[in-house]
């Protein structure tokens, strides 16, 4: 997960600028596709005499285009096959496989509580965003996946995917990604906060654009991770994960850096960051995130009744329900349902790197 830049305070601990903006790759971070595209691969190797995937050659494939992953692919496996073949068989074996995807847990909550979250402006007092709760979190998806792979994968999933405005889903294949320019180039980070200002902008031009480091992106891969950097494994990386965090791994093609069949979107390509700097660090999973530390708050709507009267988190169920009662004079009602599920509660991981 790559984070946005962090300013050293007294006691050395990085200190974040609040976030506006969550952008989210999809693929092993969100659903588990990842698997299926490791069994689908592992499928055709098997078909033609050759072993499976290895991690070595995975890590380096996740989070790239299409094109620029087959490449790699193709250099390693050295298939008995036509290309033609090969993708031929792979979109069957994927429009199966495809249809089965599930969320990767902790995403559910995730989503839950950031689609209702407001920015904290000063952390230490817990001061809202100027305005009030209209000042949301805003949220973009930014996948490598093709708008058809992309639509196969969602299917049985598609109230979790409407936290997302439709016009903030960025594909693989959006016209508006110069050609050539997929990740680890920052071009569909730097798309998806364009589209999340537009939507500010209409929705309020009030408030100020989100400055690219005002974001927080997410992400699983290895050139993901880079495209984040730029824009504002961990067994294969295991000792090279400062390089990981700070996208200098050196897992790009420099011929996509210095490509110049289409103009990059302004910002590209960017920089990578520095070794250990704060701006990134890793979750072993999305159930551990901690909201405040990147200037997050949600509201809980278990701890408010429908008329909006508010309880603290310790508040057992028995005090909500009579404190809910109270409020809305009606022993019968309960408090009302989150998206999610909501009797997850957030922690933070240790600060290590990896």
């Amino acid at each position: 997960m790559a984070a946005s830049k962090s300013v050293p305070t007294a006691n050395g601990s990085p200190s974040f600028p609040p976030v506006r903006a969550c952008i989210f790759d999809m693929d092993g971070l969100l659903i588990n596709s990842e698997d299926a595209y490791t069994e689908v691969t592992n499928t055709i190797l098997r078909e033609n005499g050759r072993p499976d995937l290895p991690w070595s050659i995975k890590a380096q494939l996740q989070g790239r285009p299409g094109p620029s992953a087959g490449k790699i692919f193709r250099a390693w496996a050295q298939l008995p096959i036509t290309e033609e073949q090969f993708m031929k068989r792979q979109t069957e074996l994927q429009r199966d496989l495809f249809r089965h995807c599930k969320p990767l847990p902790g995403v559910e909550t995730l989503l839950g509580k950031l689609v209702q979250a407001h920015t904290i402006m000063d952390v230490r007092s817990g001061a809202r965003n100027p305005g009030g709760d209209d000042r949301k979190i805003r949220l973009a998806l930014a996948t490598s996946s093709h708008g058809r792979n992309y639509e196969l994968k969602v299917a049985n999933m598609q109230t979790l995917f409407s936290v997302f405005p439709e016009k903030q889903k960025i594909v693989g294949d959006d016209p508006r990604i110069p050609k050539g320019r997929g990740k680890p180039l920052p071009d569909i980070y730097l798309l998806a906060l364009q589209t999340i200002n537009e939507g500010l902008m209409a929705e309020d031009d009030t408030e100020s654009e989100i400055k690219p480091e005002e974001c927080l992106i997410f992400e699983d891969s290895v050139p993901g991770v880079e495209a984040g950097r730029r824009a504002g494994l961990l067994d294969v990386y295991k000792d090279r994960v400062e390089e990981v965090l700070a996208g200098r791994t050196g897992e790009h093609d420099e011929d996509d850096l210095s490509h110049q069949a289409s103009a990059p979107l302004p910002g590209s390509p960017g920089q990578p960051g520095e070794l250990a700097d704060g701006w990134g660090e890793i979750l072993g999973s999305l159930e551990h995130f901690d909201y405040r530390k990147y200037g997050i708050d949600y509201q809980d709507q278990r701890y408010r009744s429908e008329s909006g009267h508010s309880a603290l988190p310790i508040t057992t169920a028995k005090d909500l329900e009579e404190m809910t009662a109270r409020a809305d004079g009606n022993l019968q009602k309960t408090p009302v349902p989150v998206f999610g599920d909501a009797k997850s509660k957030s922690s933070s991981l240790p600060a290590t790197k990896i």
